[in-house]
């Protein structure tokens, strides 16, 4: 593996024969950047060559072979428990109440409905009357597809979120493949997410924070595709030499046009979808914008542009900003049709008949503009003391999960074995051992990026800061550690980079390759098995009440 700046072993034995050994020294350190003799691989760095034992369909068979995995775990028993779970009681009433109405009506009391909407869900008695709500209609859209399959149920409500977690995987396979340029590192990256505890248990809850990580998981993998298309485009236009490789070209790299960009079009719906679920989905569009104009700016460098910042100013920003922002603005709004075509959704006639200076603007979209803004002083303001609540402080570390059901069956009831009460629990806590590594990968990146300029680095760590770092500045409202399922996916490639780094570069020697083998082996199978301990708690499956006390390895989880 090898970053746009850095090199592996064999490139550095093939350029740099003659290096001293200070050279070397500072190399290690990040400090020296040996240039591959070929600018166009500089720009495209070519994918793994498919070979005997693999075969060109491993590119793909491997990623679906552990997304079938993560789907069987994720729809076994999805029904259950029988129960509305956590905010389930928002979620799934007001995806059901958009699926009638086209926007979210006023349910009965939630201690009163929620029994009956379990044993009676024809009968609950849905009124046309409009009810404030806190988060936009995407994510609830979403979960309706699956009530209007299925039914009003826990199946039906829970379904979409299994769906979009097991289709999450199969693209973090395929984007760590990009990534790493190895099928081996992607698969892994995807594997880790799969038994992932936060991640699986979000996948079967009717929540909204997994479908943010869903759209915004697929934004980036366009942006990973825009930038191999567009970084091709410039190694396309570089003048061969006589060997028929190719160095830097200033007119290539100044004033090449990029033409149409449609995996960044791709992308600016996406973050529009996610920034329409929860307003968190903006952190994305903010950083993404950032990130993707970064990479046009490197990419200029590498193809010989002397000033890459104004050749990206002069060729690529306008575009970059107009297939992002205005994009996901549009994707935004189109998510608010069915408030737009109903006469009784919330505030949807605030600004009929009122002037002032924005009457120019039509009034369904002033209407939603005040209703966004009590959206807004909403949920800047929520304060409702919950004993789940967590500090982002503590979300890296595990210091808080939140309990989303728990029960205490009797003998003989919900599987619950023996002569003693048992304990149920659905726990929204990640794998313990992937993310006290994930720390550790974090800190690694953190090296790989500022020191050696690894541009893969850099890209993870900007996802994980758009879905992270936003939640700094709301420490005084009601959070709680679920949020972090929308950096998940990044946490699971910082560990696949770090365990490709203990694999160590193919021209070590056998004895470095066999310990960073099993070093390697041993993590992922700790890893694993620490998924399979907790799994009880992240699937509710009734055990005893002292094997539950068992796992909890810190007094903060209970």
């Amino acid at each position: 593996m090898t970053s746009d700046t850095g090199v592996d072993e064999d490139v550095r034995a093939a350029v740099v024969p003659e290096a001293t050994a200070w050279a070397e020294r500072l190399r290690r350190f990040g400090y020296l950047a040996l240039p591959r003799p070929d600018t166009r691989e500089r720009l495209v760095p070519p994918f793994p060559r498919p070979t005997r034992r693999t075969g060109a369909a491993m590119g793909w068979l491997g990623p679906v072979l552990v997304a079938v995995f993560a789907g069987v775990l994720r729809f076994w028993r999805l029904g259950q428990p029988r129960a509305v779970v956590f905010d389930e009681t928002f979620y799934a009433k007001d995806s059901w109440s958009m699926l009638r109405l086209g926007y979210e009506g006023t349910w009965p009391d939630r201690k009163i409905a929620d029994p009956q909407l379990l044993a009676h869900p024809q009968v609950i008695p849905l009124s046309d009357t409009a009810s404030f709500v806190a988060h936009p209609p995407m994510g609830k859209w979403v979960i309706a597809l699956g009530e209007g399959l299925f039914g009003l149920g826990p199946f039906g409500w829970r379904f979409m979120t299994a769906v979009l977690g097991t289709l999450s995987v199969l693209m973090l396979c395929r984007i760590g493949r990009r990534l790493f340029r190895s099928t081996a590192l992607g698969c892994l990256a995807g594997a880790l997410m799969a038994v992932d505890g936060l991640h699986f248990v979000m996948s079967r809850t009717a929540l909204l924070d997994i479908v943010v990580m869903f759209f915004a998981l697929a934004a980036f993998g366009c942006l990973l595709i825009d930038r191999d298309r567009s970084r091709a485009r410039l190694a396309a236009a570089l003048p061969p030499r006589e060997d028929g490789s190719a160095g830097p070209d200033h007119d290539a790299g100044t004033h090449t046009r990029l033409g149409l960009r449609p995996w960044r079009l791709a992308a600016g719906v996406f973050l529009g979808l996610a920034a329409a679920s929860k307003w968190n989905g903006l952190y994305f569009l903010v950083f993404f914008t950032a990130l993707t104009v970064l990479w046009d700016v490197g990419s200029r460098r590498v193809a010989g542009a002397d000033r890459p910042y104004r050749s990206v100013l002069r060729r690529d920003l306008g575009w970059s900003v107009l297939s992002l922002i205005p994009v996901a603005l549009v994707t935004y709004l189109a998510t608010w049709t069915g408030w737009f075509l109903s006469d009784k959704g919330y505030d949807r006639h605030w600004a009929d008949g009122r002037g002032g200076p924005w009457a120019w603007v039509p009034a369904p979209l002033r209407s939603l503009w005040h209703y966004e803004y009590l959206v807004y002083q909403f949920n800047v303001n929520l304060h409702s003391p919950h004993k789940y609540q967590s500090n982002p402080w503590s979300w890296l570390v595990l210091g808080r999960p939140v309990s989303f059901y728990y029960e205490t069956p009797q003998p003989g009831q919900q599987g619950c074995h023996g002569t003693a009460p048992c304990s149920q629990e659905i726990l929204a806590l990640g794998t313990p051992l992937l993310w006290w590594t994930g720390c550790a990968a974090l800190v690694y990146l953190l090296f790989r990026w500022a020191l050696r300029r690894d541009w893969r680095a850099g890209a993870v760590l900007c996802a994980v800061a758009a879905g992270y770092l936003p939640w700094f500045g709301f420490q005084d409202r009601t959070i709680f550690s679920f949020y972090a399922v929308s950096f998940v996916p990044y946490l699971c490639l910082a560990v696949a980079m770090l365990v490709g780094a203990l694999l160590g570069p193919p021209r070590a020697s056998e004895g470095r390759r066999v310990v960073g083998a099993v070093a390697s082996g041993a993590l992922v199978l700790l890893i694993a098995w620490s998924f399979i301990y907790f799994f009880p708690l992240y699937a509710g499956r009734a055990i005893p009440y002292a094997d539950w006390h068992a796992r909890m390895w810190l007094d903060t989880w209970i």
